[in-house]
């Protein structure tokens, strides 16, 4: 049926580590830890799941040292443990990789609006492509959907995971997804139906 919803994923971004602080380009796995205002903003993060009574069947985490980090927070609310997907990974930065914004700016001036706004893969870059990044999340992405039918899923990954799994769940072309803006510490939560998906919300950063 149309609103027979499958699953019903929450996004955690995690939290943010010095290289958030740098503002630092990385898709490096065993490197940065959060830092210490990744670990309140997690602390925020899991004190807004218990207080919206945030049901959840299943934890699943990218394999980044942040991202279990957070995971492995969160998986203490639950007493749950976790589940890392590999392939659930940042887009692979190329030439930007250890970079902070100002030294790509002095250093290679073009190359911020290929990143961000060219949908294609750019031989210049180095990097995988947007188009390459969205099919890939998006396949991981629907691999969880079929496995939790019915379920209710917390999924612990990077801000352009989820901005690649928003593009994916709604249909936004492709060259937008650095339209999406997708802080450290929030959640984002996506219902998946059977032909179609649903944003209930993105980028939540609870105050308390």
């Amino acid at each position: 049926m149309y609103f027979n919803r499958k699953c019903k994923i929450t996004f955690i971004c995690h939290g943010a580590t010095i290289y958030t602080e740098e503002n630092r380009f990385s898709h490096i796995e065993n490197y940065p830890p959060l830092s210490e205002l990744g670990q309140e903003e997690v602390d925020r993060i899991c004190e807004f799941l218990r207080r919206r009574a945030v049901k959840n069947d299943v934890i699943y985490t990218s394999p980044s040292v942040r991202t279990v980090q957070t995971a492995k927070m969160i998986a203490k609310l639950y007493k749950k443990d976790i589940i890392t997907i590999d392939d659930l990974r940042p887009r692979k930065c190329g030439k930007l990789n250890g970079l902070t914004l100002s030294q790509i700016e002095a250093k290679f001036p073009n190359l911020l609006e290929i990143w961000f706004n060219d949908p294609e893969y750019s031989e210049e870059l180095e990097a995988e492509s947007i188009n390459d990044f969205i099919a890939h999340t998006k396949k991981i992405i629907d691999d969880i959907v079929e496995k939790n039918i019915g379920n209710r899923v917390i999924v612990v990954t990077h801000p352009e995971v989820i901005q690649a799994a928003i593009c994916a769940a709604i249909g936004l072309p492709t060259d937008k997804i650095a339209k999406i803006f997708i802080k450290t510490g929030s959640a984002t939560q996506i219902s998946y139906y059977e032909n179609w998906s649903s944003l209930v919300y993105s980028d939540h950063t609870p105050i308390f």
